[in-house]
Formats: C-alpha cells, sequence, structure tokens
C-alpha cells in the first residue's frame, strides 16, 4: 500500500497546557502528524513531569508517555520578551491549547482576543474546571472534583459504601482531552470554509455529564434518582462481575433474551430461559437476587480459562477482568499491538499505549516520547523565529527561555 501523508501534516499545535487533559488533546494531534510544541517555564517545566512514578530520566514514565512526539522549549510569559516570542509563534500557528484557570492568560496579555489579533485563524482549546463561563469559573478543579461534580461518582460503589473514586483518579481529564482533540478537529473543519479560528471551551465535568446515558431525560420525566448499585448495571441481567473458582473474575453482559438464552445453554441449564421462568428480561430484573445466585454458583464451578472458553463458544458476551499483568500477557493485546515499546535516548526501550483510533491508510505514529524540558529551544526558534546562538543565549541569560 501507497504510504500517506499523516492526515494533520501541516498543523502547528502550541502546548501552553499543564498536567492532562489539554495536553492530551495536543498529544492525540501529534499522532496523526500535527506539529506539537510544548512550551513550558524556564527551569521548571510542566507539572507532569514530576507526577507519577520516576524514571531515570528525571522526568516521571507518565511524562514520557503522554508527552510523546512533542517538541519541548521553554518561554517565560511572565516577561514581555516571552509574550512577544510567543505571539511571534502564534502568528505561525493554527492551535494553541490551554487549561489554565479563565483569566490567566488575560492577565498575561495571551488570552484568545489578543492572539486572534495576531492570527484570526488561530484555535483555542480552553479546559479549565468548569469552563469560561458561569458562577464557578474561577475554582480551580481537577479530575477527582470533575467526576464528583458531574454525577459519575455518586454512582460508584455499592449502597452500602460512599461514593468511591470510578477506577482512575484522571478519567475527566482524558476524555476532556479527547474532546478537546475532536473540538479542534471540529474547528478547523469550519476554519476550511471561513478562515476564520474559533474557541473550544471545555469544563473537566462536562464530558463526564455527558456520558451518562439516559440519567437527565429520566429524572426530568419522573424525578428518578440513580443510586449506587455496584458492580451490576439494573437495565440488563445477569450483567454484571462474577468469581471464578480459581479466584479470578470474569465480566459476563447478557443484554438481551436472546443472549440469555445462549447463556443457560452454556450453564448446562436451558430451562432457565423458559418464558415461566426467567426466559424474559423483565422477570430477570425483577428476580435480580436469585439470579445472580445462579450465576455466581455456576462460575465459582469454572476456572477462569474455562469458562470463557465455553462463553465464547455459546457466543455469550465474556471477558476476563485484567490487571495490567494480564494484559502484558494477553494474545489479543498482542495482536493489536495495543502495547507499543519505543526506544528512547534517555530511558532505552520503554513500552506505552499505542496510538488510537487504527486508521488503515494514514495510521498514527509515536515518533518519540517525552524530550527533556527546553530539548528543543534551538532547533524551534532558529527555524520559526530566526533565532541564532547569540541571540538564544542572550534569552537564556535574561531568563526568558
Amino acid at each position: 500500500m501507497q504510504k500517506c501523508e499523516a492526515p494533520l501534516a501541516g498543523i502547528r499545535v502550541l502546548d501552553i497546557a499543564t498536567f492532562v487533559a489539554a495536553p492530551f488533546a495536543a498529544a492525540a494531534l501529534g499522532e496523526f502528524g500535527a506539529e506539537v510544541i510544548k512550551i513550558e517555564q524556564p527551569g521548571v517545566g510542566d507539572s507532569l513531569r514530576r507526577l507519577g512514578t520516576y524514571s531515570d530520566a528525571g522526568d516521571t514514565y507518565w511524562w514520557l508517555s503522554d508527552a510523546r512526539n512533542k517538541k519541548c522549549i521553554t518561554l517565560d510569559f511572565h516577561k514581555p520578551a516571552g509574550v512577544d516570542l510567543f505571539k511571534r509563534l502564534v502568528a505561525q500557528s493554527d492551535v494553541v491549547v490551554e487549561n489554565f484557570r479563565p483569566g490567566t492568560l488575560e492577565k498575561w496579555g495571551i488570552g484568545y482576543e489578543d492572539l486572534k489579533a495576531v492570527n484570526e485563524g488561530l484555535i483555542m482549546l480552553r479546559v479549565s474546571g468548569y469552563g469560561q463561563t458561569g458562577p464557578k469559573k474561577h475554582e480551580p478543579g481537577f479530575a477527582r472534583v470533575a467526576h464528583a461534580f458531574s454525577g459519575l461518582t455518586y454512582l460508584v460503589g455499592t449502597p452500602d459504601t460512599p461514593p468511591l473514586a470510578p477506577g482512575s483518579n484522571t478519567l475527566a481529564d482524558f476524555l476532556s482531552g479527547t474532546y478537546g482533540a475532536y473540538g479542534i478537529l471540529l474547528a478547523l473543519r469550519a476554519r476550511d470554509k471561513s478562515g476564520k479560528g474559533q474557541v473550544v471551551d471545555i469544563g473537566l465535568y462536562e464530558p463526564m455529564f455527558r456520558y451518562l446515558d439516559e440519567m437527565a431525560p429520566v429524572y426530568q420525566k419522573t424525578g428518578y434518582v440513580k443510586e449506587r448499585v455496584g458492580t451490576g448495571g439494573g437495565h440488563a441481567v445477569p450483567h454484571n462481575h462474577y468469581p471464578t473458582g480459581d479466584g479470578k473474575w470474569v465480566a459476563i453482559a447478557c443484554t438481551n433474551d436472546k443472549m440469555f438464552a445462549r447463556f443457560a445453554q452454556v450453564m448446562g441449564r436451558p430451562e432457565l430461559a423458559g418464558e415461566d421462568m426467567y426466559g424474559l428480561q423483565d422477570k430477570r430484573r425483577a428476580a435480580q437476587q436469585e439470579v445472580e445466585v445462579l450465576v455466581n454458583e455456576w462460575t465459582k464451578s469454572q476456572t477462569q480459562a474455562e469458562l470463557l472458553e465455553k462463553c465464547t463458544a455459546g457466543a455469550v458476551p465474556s471477558g476476563p477482568i485484567n490487571s495490567i499483568a494480564d494484559i502484558f500477557a494477553d494474545p489479543q493485546f498482542a495482536a493489536r499491538e495495543n502495547l507499543l515499546t519505543v526506544e528512547d535516548e534517555r530511558v532505552g526501550p520503554l513500552t506505552v499505549a499505542n496510538v488510537v483510533p487504527r486508521l488503515s491508510a494514514t495510521p498514527g505514529q509515536v515518533r518519540h516520547l517525552g524530550r527533556a524540558l527546553g530539548a528543543d529551544n534551538a532547533q524551534v526558534l532558529a527555524e520559526l523565529l530566526d533565532i541564532g546562538e547569540a541571540e538564544l543565549a542572550e534569552l537564556k541569560k535574561e531568563g526568558v527561555v
């Protein structure tokens, strides 16, 4: 197959954000060919460099993984010369991503209106705790708070537990970054028609709220408040996590009557799918505890491997509940190349999550992992702003870069 140009080749992104959300949007664009220039505070850098487990390079593995494909330069926005250099970069770029509290960039003289005067086609992604408007717009926000505010945390746990964390404490960050990349692509498409840029405005809690299925319309029409139900989804039975005889766990999801009939066959209990027993979804939901007891008894009589083999043969949706160690040994992850080992100049071979989504003609690529602070100062400033060695040395002396 003839190799095609990366879909975002020619798009330049300036990433001035910190931590996870907006930087993840920039990384997602970089995987598909955008030139991403990460701009950090001189001598300090993005806090993500210090979040997580430290590598031998001094930066954390989180930084190495999620700052992939980015050129790293430093600029001090507190200095007029730093602002001037940034505006000169903006004039030659397509996108800026940021996630400071609303008003911070305006205080530095680099708000959207300031930058729009330099580049009318500029697109700016702004991710903050609560968005650019509303009574809470100036409040700080992190993913844990976003999970709580969105309504997600309220649902996590069982009826007898307090609200629990939804697995990952950075879920809202990554989801906001994904929506941010999506918004940037939409804005680029709109710019193709109008020639003008715009702001993509995301509050960290908003993507989480958008994912909470039918809760809003059901509450509006009925007043029903969904409560914590544990691992069972409530809409379908059996649809839960089940223990196996060898101390492992599986997920089984029978979302309609045909699936349950197949599952009853796999269990060796076809009579359970009769209409006079549990063959209809409404009857299974009404007798959820009885059905769950029957399923638990059967799953405990099987090893995880035996159970999954039988469910697969019987076309019953099921899967192992994997740890990261299980994932590294799983043939499906291997076949799909979901784990990618990259040779890094600072830490050697390092395995990271591969690019998503998978494109057949113009696939994404991890060209390199997160770079050292200011590693690309000389190259970027020389190529884009024609700054030579002597001027760069003077900027370093003044603390601008």
